[in-house]
């Protein structure tokens, strides 16, 4: 299995990416926003676009979908409850179903709901695991939720994501780590990992970008640090009404309040 991260250098920093079968070459394209760069790549590299996939309906996600489907005749794979919010939609995924191509390509779809109501990532059991995540978890963040419900993208996290290895590998809809590990240092202004991580990945070239794990995330992501007495702290001297022991859904719902302005 070969996972193709590609940049856009839109305004709105997009990745999507591209996995293909690296013995028969057919190949899925996630979330291809820009279809002449995915069209370059399959032809560089001799892959066969078969499916389309979206992990949820806005627009800097499915904009390239007609393009795509008219280029190379893949069949589009989206959320089985999408409704006609993503147009043209040949199969309807859900939890536990798999998207497999060739020999060498199984992904398990997990539903991770709350930046939309309709969101769905897809799972790559390995020994080095992957997770294509669309915008649920950002490299040191989560996706906003003003089209969804941040309460449903905390039982995200706290249901699906958590559970997950450490070893699983972070391949989200748009570069923000800089930013974000901003943010996480606001909170914990000594975070040391943070810190240095900020440090590798400012200026880095996003046609090459680190690909964080989920153990990277669980140390720098402030947002999977709930339980960080600084984090607590910080949140509780912004938010004066939080009790004194508030409950990791208090501390992420208020986190993800900060973030919206911050």
């Amino acid at each position: 299995m070969i996972v193709e991260q590609i940049w856009t250098g839109n305004s709105g920093r997009n990745f999507f990416y591209m996995i293909a079968c690296s013995e028969t070459g057919e190949a899925v394209a996630i979330d291809p926003i820009e279809p002449d760069k995915c069209l370059a790549v399959a032809k560089d590299k001799g892959w066969d676009i078969t499916r389309v996939f979206n992990t949820h309906e806005h627009g800097d996600h499915i904009a390239g979908n007609d393009e795509m489907i008219a280029a190379t005749g893949a069949k589009l794979i989206g959320p089985y409850n999408a409704g006609n919010r993503i147009p043209g939609i040949d199969e309807g995924v859900r939890e536990g179903d798999h998207v497999k191509l060739g020999k060498t390509v199984d992904f398990e779809v997990i539903e991770t709901p709350g930046h939309t109501p309709i969101h769905i990532s897809l799972f790559g059991h390995s020994d080095e695991p992957h997770l294509l995540c669309g915008d649920t978890v950002f490299n040191a963040g989560v996706g906003h939720c003003h089209t969804g419900d941040p309460n449903v993208l905390y039982a995200t996290f706290r249901d699906k994501i958590s559970k997950l290895p450490d070893a699983t590998r972070i391949y989200p809809g748009h570069d923000y780590i800089a930013n974000n590990l901003q943010f996480t240092l606001d909170r914990e202004p000594n975070n040391a990992d943070a810190k240095a991580l900020l440090a590798d990945v400012e200026g880095q070239n996003p046609d090459d970008a680190l690909v964080t794990t989920l153990g990277t995330e669980r140390k720098v992501n402030t947002f999977m640090r709930l339980d960080s007495a600084g984090v607590i702290a910080g949140i509780k001297a912004k938010f004066s009404e939080l009790p004194d022991n508030p409950t990791e859904e208090d501390v992420f719902l208020h986190l993800r309040l900060l973030r919206n302005d911050w």
